[in-house]
């Protein structure tokens, strides 16, 4: 346990202009049977480079501001996730991590904490367990998993201490907690995957700390995820590693996925991504479906997405390659599901462009039609990484 010390920063927001007008949809509905309608909620990305926190509505094709939207921030931005409950969300930047509250009927952010920092880690990822209660978050260059405990209905610190699990590794890429909240991952690069017991209820949600290694010698765990909970069940059925040189051929990366009851790797894991690093995982909402988004392949600094259906026959889990694989940016970072279940957002570091959004086609089951595309902000904007309301 470490007490949280508070740290005198600018305000995160001071916002300031709207960017209207900068999403427009393919009038040729981007492919496949999808068509062009597009209708979401509220997405939220971070630009790095302008230091900025885009907020986001989509309807019927059409991208609008939120009000107040873009936010200035004090720093760079690191790492973004929005509370189950869509009540709050966390920014963290290297001056810390701030929290917003997110009006229900507006979308509008306000900051919370009188625009200071609830901590002053500078955390490359986080994510908030499913009662609203703890945030979870790691820092790349420290060897500890925190977890700050929140007040559940505006994301504010409940005490001015702060949880730590102690990890084999200082590498910490991607956070991710199970929808159960009794699990949590951390991909440790070449470190491979910590696995951490949770309990929310507790004063200290962490367990004993465990550890997957890499399937290769040379690889690196970028990536992790699980499962949503589907209808009838209490928990995932699955959950995920994204690793570099996990499997032959020109496009060494792969996804790695297992059974959560066992936490034995399934048959034919890892499973060929056609790319090099699975920056992200997005087990789709609808549990029958998950997309790996690569941030670039052996041809190039193209990313791709591959998609994989998700099949139990007898209580044995299997992934089967959809047949084709979805273009994204320049150097993609971060990949989201909408809160209609019917759409994918992918954000790319180098643009190309900043922000793309697919619909699930109508034709081909689990394919991706990209359906709209553009910027985040006046470019080069560096848009890496994206969250979306629940």
């Amino acid at each position: 346990m470490r007490t949280r010390y508070w740290v005198c920063l600018a305000t995160a927001a001071l916002c300031l202009t709207g960017c209207s007008g900068f999403w427009n949809a393919p009038s040729n509905g981007g492919g496949g049977g999808g068509g062009t309608t597009l209708s979401s909620g509220d997405i939220y990305v971070i630009n790095a480079a302008t230091s900025q926190l885009v907020a986001l509505y989509v309807n019927a094709g059409t991208m609008s501001t939120l009000p107040g939207s873009p936010y200035t921030l004090a720093a760079a931005p690191q790492a973004i996730t929005v509370a189950p409950n869509n009540a709050f969300l966390y920014v963290s930047t290297l001056g810390g991590i701030f929290v917003y509250a997110i009006d229900a009927s507006t979308g509008r952010l306000t900051v919370g904490n009188s625009g200071q920092p609830i901590s002053s880690d500078p955390a490359t990822s986080m994510q908030v367990d499913s009662t609203n209660s703890w945030l979870v978050e790691g820092v790349s260059g420290s060897a500890n998993l925190f977890a700050i405990h929140v007040n559940p209905s505006n994301g504010q610190l409940q005490s001015n201490q702060e949880q730590t699990a102690i990890l084999p590794s200082s590498t910490v890429l991607q956070v991710a907690v199970s929808p159960d909240n009794t699990s949590v991952l951390v991909a440790m690069g070449p470190g491979g995957t910590a696995t951490i017991p949770f309990n929310a209820g507790n004063a200290n949600p962490f367990g004993n700390v465990g550890t997957i290694g890499t399937k290769g010698a040379a690889g690196a765990a970028e990536s992790v995820a699980f499962d949503p909970i589907i209808s009838g069940a209490t928990a995932p059925r699955l959950f995920y590693i994204g690793e570099t040189v996990a499997v032959s051929g020109t496009n060494t990366g792969g996804l790695r996925a297992f059974d959560y009851s066992t936490k034995k790797e399934i048959t034919n894991s890892p499973f060929a991504i056609s790319g090099l690093a699975p920056y992200s995982i997005l087990p789709f909402s609808d549990g029958n479906y998950v997309y790996v988004l690569s941030r670039q392949t052996a041809s190039g600094s193209t990313g791709v997405i591959a998609g994989f259906s998700i099949s139990d026959t007898n209580n044995t889990l299997a992934l089967t390659a959809l047949g084709s694989t979805f273009n994204a940016g320049t150097h993609p970072q971060s990949m989201v599901g909408d809160s209609t279940k019917q759409f994918v957002f992918a954000v790319n570091l180098d643009g190309n462009p900043d922000l793309l959004g697919y619909t699930i086609d109508a034709t081909n089951a689990g394919y991706l039609d990209k359906v709209a595309s553009n910027t985040t902000g006046t470019d080069p904007v560096q848009a890496t990484a994206i969250a979306a309301a629940h």
